[in-house]
This record gives structure tokens, C-alpha cells and sequence, in this order.
């Protein structure tokens, strides 16, 4: 089945300040101090080294990258070299939760850094926020994550550049006899005494180097992609390589390495005396940016793996999700949770380990996927193609298992135990599923309620109907009435405030009247006439929609409440009719159905917008159409002028219809064989759903409450009730209840989201 793709939206500039950007992260301001305690001035050349070997790797991405445009980088390749087992599984949750925990660490950096300018700020919470920040942005799109990154970016090299010229230039600045303060580049005895100590610097620093790899986890997302990608990388990568040279060499030039070793405030240290007013403030602020970037990229490199992961059935599949902006909203969410969570328990620096020993693994299997494909697909588009090969790939891996051997212990034994945990997982959970299924199938049924109020006989046995052919497909459902019965005078609540004990019920039937009696026998005789249970109600209120309310209130059971439509109304009147009070007061799901002579269902129209409403619609509409062996059409409306045409328009129509499939996968595992899919374009969805009645017939349409609904002047949303006042067939309306918070934050979401 064709997967709906990401949009292609970032350009050259974008994807360099990803490289770039995300990689500047804070080590080189934390480890410069470190790195010349363990070599001295050979620092230089330890930098120089891993720049130089790291092209081996980058040309490995490049030409990986733009034969496989697709998200998920090293997952990708080694997926299609090796196959979609227990490597590629585990290549990939590894490469997502490195940089899922990396972002994580990076968001407490912020916090702490933010410290240097407002030391009463908590740190904690504030890295919460920078995930929900970040998390935001990748929802509306990798358009907004790039741009962010081209002011953040832009700010952190003209910081560190302002830092490079001015060490330089200064007469406080770089010196030849501080940098060399001894005469020589080596400070070890030995050709073995100098190279332990350099390799372990590398192993140390090497992961500062590897952010490039961003630019090919999101090749899905990059234009013109056989140009762009390969430019991204390898620019890039001698970007950075530049950059942290000229850095270290600024740094150990203006204090000797004597007394930087070991520092975490080497660069400032170091700008206080050439810029001796605001060289330190320079750098706190230039760190600060670098764990934004570093927050920004990890977040977008961890949202695409996770799709991807989702996308192969590694990963639970609502990940694979795209929203209207076709964005992976779902692994947004996941990741951005996952990214909070960390950072408010406080484990980051353990879980940062994983950033060490996870990229090696990565990038090991990702250069030997290389090899394999080259000899087991040979004749596969590769619009970059690496010179040197295979020597490329040979010295990626041999560079990642040198690293291995010097790299800190803590990170190796975090890594393996790691690797071990998702190994049993993948193996345990077909039996963990065969287990759940079991469960699910010996798991006794829940006496669910669809509560009918009963009150207009025109509206009644339809909504019997309906609720019946329901309740027949969702076993251990019961179809219950509710009459409301007035109460005189002022209320006199009992002393738990609830209606009347069952003693008093048959006092209560005989208050009702002949009518209200006989309708409700004819609505049992229809609802036992299908062998469904069933059973009364009735209630004393002073108002129809208060008896209503408190039944759903004190029960607890009701699964749908099921309504009649009441009709055009006045704005003035709307608020105080019983429907409009139950929609919002009512803690359930809740149906208004308008009953234009329904008899058989054939065929059932479902207008699908997206959103809780529309899949709560959705799963009630197959429900109708599987019980009445009807035919479900989910319409998908394209709102745009009909002027234009070519293949974007076709490719959005084609993406559109996707999504529906999706939604469908996702609500019942696949698309039932009832229903079928159709997306239209007109100038607005009334003009396109009454457009599709007029060319087909249907019995039943079914719609979800809009997003702009507020109960001050709709009930469902003023284009959901435009349309079923124009519809000739019966209409159910939908409602999905949810708390008043995750409804008022949902909606302002999407409206930020409509609005870009």
C-alpha cells in the first residue's frame, strides 16, 4: 500500500543550518577544557583528524541518502540492505532514542544555561516548555523547524565568529607562545604515549561531529534532493570541521592549555580576556543557542525515525500518522512526551549515554548496509554516488569500532544492556500479542447504555432504529429509555439529590401520560423485536434537559446518548433548548438524529473532515452500514477554487485520499469491505457533500461536530448545521464528549494550525 509522503520544503540554506546548526551543540564549549587536558595542543589535530575521517561517513549519507529519499536514515538502509528483522529494528530504535534523549539532555542544558542570565528561573520546568516549544513547531511542519533553525543558527555562527576574529585579532588574543607553550604539538612521551590519548579524545568529541546525519534522516523533506542532500552533508561537515578548529585554536591561544585542562568554562575563560567586558556573556548566550539548535534537530531526527519505525510495523502505527499539514503529528506528540518526561525525572545525563553508544552503532551497520547494497542492487538509482568506494565504508566502520575501544565504559554497558532490552522485546512480542488477544477475547462484555430520551413520536421509533442496528454490533450493549416527568413547584431534592428510589417508580409511570406510555411500549416492542436488551427509565426534573443531564451524571454507563433533532432555531432561544443544554453539559458521547423518513439503509454517506468528531462518526457509520449490509462512501472534500489543474493537484487528491485510509487502518485495522473512499474538490464542503447527493443516492448521512462549534450560535458548528438543514435524506449528527481543557486546547490548536 502507498504511504502518504512528507511535503519537500526544505531548501539548501535550510538544510546547511540543520548541519551546521544542529551539530555546534554545547560539547564545544564544555569539552575544550577536557580534550586539552588529555593532549594539549595536539587538540588541533585531534579535531582535524576525526573532520578528515568523518568524510568517509558523510560520503557513506550522502549517496545512502539520495538513493533512499525517504525518512528514517540508517533505519532505511539497513532495512533495504539486510531486511525488515531484528537489525533494522533495532538500528532504528536506537538511532530514535539517541536523539530523542539527546534532545532531552539539551533541553535541561537550556534550562541550566538560562541560569547564567536569570539564576531564579527553574531549569527543569523550563526544559519541559522547550519541548513543547519544539514539539509545536515539528507539528506545523519541517518548513517552520528549518526556519527557526536559520535565525537560531545564523545567530550561534555569527557569535561564535565575532568569538574566532576577535580571539584572533585582539592583542589579548591568540598567541603562537600560548598555544605552544612548551614548543611542541605532542606533550607525551612516545609515538603510543601521544596516539591512547588522541583516540580517546576522539572517542570523547566524536558524536559532536555526526549531526549532519539530521540531513538524511529527513531526505523526504529536502528539494531536489540528488543536489541539495549531498551539498547539505558534505558542506556541512567542513562547516564544522572549520569552525571547532578554529575555536580550539582561539582558546588554547589565549590560555595555555595548563590551565584550561579540565575546565567546562574553557571559551569563556577564554573571552574574558580578549573581550574582558562581554566575552563571557558572548559565549553563555552562544551555548544557550546551541542547545536550542541541538533541541530543534535531535527533535526532528527522533519524529522522523519513530515514523518511519511506525511506517514498518516496528513501532505502533498510529505514529505513522499524518495530520492536514501532512506533518507526523503523532510521533511529534510521542517524541515530545517522551523528550518531557526524561527531562522532569531527571535521568538525563544517564539516558545522554546513549548518544555515545548509539551512534557508533548506527553508523557501523550504516556503512555496512552500503556495501550490501552495492553488491545486491547494483543497478539502483544513486544520483550521488561516493568515490573511493568501498574504502569509504570500510574506514566509516573501522572509525566507529576505534572509537568503541576507547569510548567510556558507562556508555558501553548502558549500550549493551540496551540493546538486550529491545532484543527481548522483539522477540517476546508476537507472544505478548498472542497473550493480549487472548485476553481481549475472554474479557467479559461491559453493559454499555445507549439512552434514548423519549418524548416526540415523530422522532422515536427512528431513533429506536438506530439504536438497535447499534447496539447489535457492539455485544453487551443495552438500549435503555429515559422519560423525564416534571416537577411542580420549586425542587425539594432528596437528601442525595438524586431522582426517586425504585419504590416510588410505579407513582412515576402513572404520572406520565397515555401518549407518553404508549410511545414508549411501541419503542420496547421495536427495540425486543431484535433481541436486544433492554429496560426503562424514568426521571423527575424541572427541566427535560436537566433529568437527562443527571442520568448520564450519576449512571456512569452511558456509551451514546441518542437524540432527536429539534429543529431551526433562533439565536435567541438556542442556548435554553434541551439539545443545545445537553451538548454542553452532557459528559458522553452524544447523536442528534434529524429522521426524514428513514427506512432501509442501502447507502450511507460520511462526510470526513478529521478530528475526534469525524472518526466518533466514522466508527458509528460502519457500525450502521455493516449491521444493514449497507454501503459506507467516505467523502473527503477539497476546498479550493476549481480554476487550475496538473499533477500537484492530482498528487494533493492522491494524498487526500490516503489519508482516509489511514484514518480507516487506524479506527478498525484496515479498510472494512463495506466501505469505499471518494475525494472531491468544491469551493466549500456544504457546496461538496450536497453536490455528491445530487449525483447518488443515499439514506443516511452521518456527520462529525465541527471545530468551530461554541453552543452560542450552532449547536454542531454552523456549516455541520447548514448542511443537514439542506440534506433531503435522515442525517445523524456526532458529537465526541471530551473535558473542557483538552477541548479548548485542541481547537486552538488546530485554528494556529489552519492559519499558517
Amino acid at each position: 500500500m502507498a504511504e502518504r509522503r512528507l511535503r519537500r520544503l526544505l531548501s539548501l540554506p535550510e538544510v546547511l543550518m540543520l548541519g551546521i546548526a544542529g551539530t555546534v551543540a554545547a560539547e564545544i564549549f564544555v569539552l575544550t577544557g577536557h580534550v586539552a587536558g588529555m593532549v594539549g595542543p595536539a587538540s588541533v589535530i585531534v579535531l582535524v583528524a576525526i573532520g578528515l575521517l568523518s568524510v568517509a561517513v558523510a560520503l557513506n549519507y550522502a549517496e545512502l541518502a539520495t538513493a533512499f529519499p525517504v525518512t528514517g536514515g540508517a533505519l532505511t538502509y539497513v532495512r533495504e540492505g539486510y531486511g525488515p528483522g531484528l537489525l533494522s529494528f533495532l538500528v532504528g530504535s536506537i538511532d530514535c532514542l539517541s536523539s530523542a534523549f539527546y534532545a532531552a539532555l539539551s533541553a535541561v542544558g537550556f534550562g541550566y544555561s538560562l541560569q547564567l542570565f536569570l539564576p531564579w528561573i527553574p531549569a527543569v520546568p523550563v526544559a519541559i516548555v522547550t519541548a513543547g516549544v519544539f514539539t509545536f513547531l515539528n507539528i506545523l511542519g519541517v518548513s517552520k523547524v528549518g526556519r527557526v533553525q536559520l535565525v537560531l543558527g545564523g545567530v550561534l555562527l555569527g557569535l561564535l565568529g565575532v568569538y574566532i576574529v576577535a580571539g584572533l585579532v585582539g592583542p589579548q588574543g591568540f598567541s603562537w607562545q600560548t598555544f605552544l607553550p612548551e614548543g611542541r604539538l605532542f606533550v607525551h612521551r612516545g609515538a603510543w604515549g601521544n596516539v591512547a590519548p588522541m583516540l580517546a579524545a576522539m572517542a570523547l568529541i566524536f558524536n559532536a561531529f555526526v549531526g549532519y546525519e539530521i540531513i538524511a534522516d529527513d531526505a523526504e523533506e529536502v528539494q531536489d534532493y540528488g543536489r541539495v542532500i549531498p551539498r547539505g552533508i558534505l558542506i556541512s561537515l567542513a562547516a564544522i570541521t572549520l569552525v571547532y578548529v578554529l575555536v580550539t585554536l582561539v582558546t588554547l591561544g589565549t590560555i595555555s592549555w595548563h590551565e584550561l585542562a579540565g575546565s567546562r568554562l574553557a571559551m569563556a575563560d577564554a573571552a574574558a580576556r580578549f573581550l574582558p567586558r562581554w566575552g563571557a556573556p558572548l559565549v553563555g548566550l552562544a551555548g544557550i543557542i546551541a542547545t536550542l539548535t541541538s533541541v530543534n534537530t535531535a527533535m526532528l531526527a527522533a519524529t522522523r525515525e519513530a515514523l518511519t519505525l511506525s511506517r514498518m510495523g516496528a513501532w505502533p502505527r498510529f505514529m505513522s500518522r499524518l495530520g492536514r499539514l501532512r506533518t507526523p503529528y503523532m510521533a511529534s506528540l510521542a517524541v515530545g512526551g517522551a523528550v518531557a518526561v526524561v527531562a522532569a525525572i531527571g535521568v538525563v545525563e544517564f539516558l545522554s549515554y546513549i548518544s555515545s553508544s548509539g551512534y557508533l552503532f548506527v553508523v557501523f551497520w550504516a556503512s555496512l548496509a552500503m556495501v550490501r547494497l552495492r553488491r545486491t542492487r547494483p543497478d539502483l538509482p544513486r544520483p550521488f554516488r561516493a568515490p573511493w568506494f568501498p574504502w569509504t565504508a570500510y574506514v566509516a566502520a573501522g572509525l566507529c569500532a576505534v572509537v568503541v575501544m576507547f569510548t567510556d565504559w558507562r556508555a558501553l554497558l548502558f549500550g549493551g544492556g540496551l540493546l538486550a532490552l529491545l532484543t527481548a522485546g522483539y522477540l517476546l512480542r508476537p507472544a505478548l500479542e498472542r497473550f493480549a488477544a487472548g485476553r481481549v477475547r475472554v474479557a467479559p462484555a461491559v453493559h454499555d447504555r445507549i439512552l434514548l430520551p423519549v418524548a416526540n413520536p415523530n422522532t422515536a421509533l427512528g431513533l429506536a432504529r438506530l439504536a438497535t442496528t447499534l447496539a447489535e454490533r457492539i455485544p453487551g450493549t443495552v438500549v435503555s429509555t429515559l422519560s423525564v416527568v416534571s416537577r411542580p413547584g420549586p425542587r425539594r431534592p432528596s437528601g442525595n439529590g438524586h431522582a426517586p428510589a425504585a419504590g416510588n417508580r410505579p407513582v412515576l409511570i402513572d404520572r406520565l401520560g397515555q401518549r407518553q406510555q404508549a410511545l414508549l411500549r411501541q419503542v420496547a416492542e421495536e427495540v425486543q423485536g431484535h433481541n436486544v436488551p433492554y429496560y426503562g427509565e424514568v426521571r423527575v426534573a424541572s427541566r427535560v434537559a436537566e433529568g437527562i443531564i443527571q442520568e448520564v451524571a450519576e449512571s456512569g454507563n452511558v456509551r451514546l446518548l441518542l437524540m432527536g433533532w429539534p429543529g431551526p432555531m433562533e439565536l435567541g432561544t438556542l442556548r435554553e433548548n434541551p439539545v443545545a443544554e445537553v451538548l454542553a453539559e452532557a459528559r458522553c458521547d452524544v447523536a442528534v438524529f434529524l429522521n426524514r423518513d428513514i427506512g432501509s439503509m442501502r447507502r450511507i454517506l460520511m462526510p470526513f473532515g478529521g478530528g475526534v468528531h469525524s472518526r466518533l462518526a466514522l466508527r458509528l457509520a460502519s457500525q450502521l452500514a455493516e449491521e444493514a449490509r449497507a454501503q459506507l462512501v467516505v467523502l473527503r472534500c477539497l476546498c479550493d477554487p476549481p480554476a487550475g489543474a496538473g499533477d500537484s493537484r492530482t498528487e494533493e487528491m492522491h494524498d487526500e485520499l490516503l489519508l482516509v485510509r489511514e484514518e480507516l487502518e487506524a479506527l478498525f485495522g484496515r479498510v472494512p469491505p463495506h466501505v469505499s473512499m471518494r475525494v472531491a474538490r468544491s469551493e466549500s464542503v456544504p457546496e461538496g457533500v450536497l453536490q455528491e447527493l445530487a449525483e447518488h443516492p443515499y439514506d443516511l448521512v452521518v456527520m462529525g461536530a465541527a471545530v468551530a462549534s461554541t453552543l452560542q450560535t450552532d449547536l454542531f458548528g454552523s456549516m455541520t448545521d447548514s448542511i443537514a438543514e439542506q440534506i433531503p435524506c435522515s442525517v445523524l449528527l456526532v458529537r465526541h464528549h471530551e473535558p473542557v481543557v483538552v477541548n479548548w486546547v485542541r481547537r486552538r490548536v488546530k485554528q494556529a494550525i489552519v492559519t499558517q
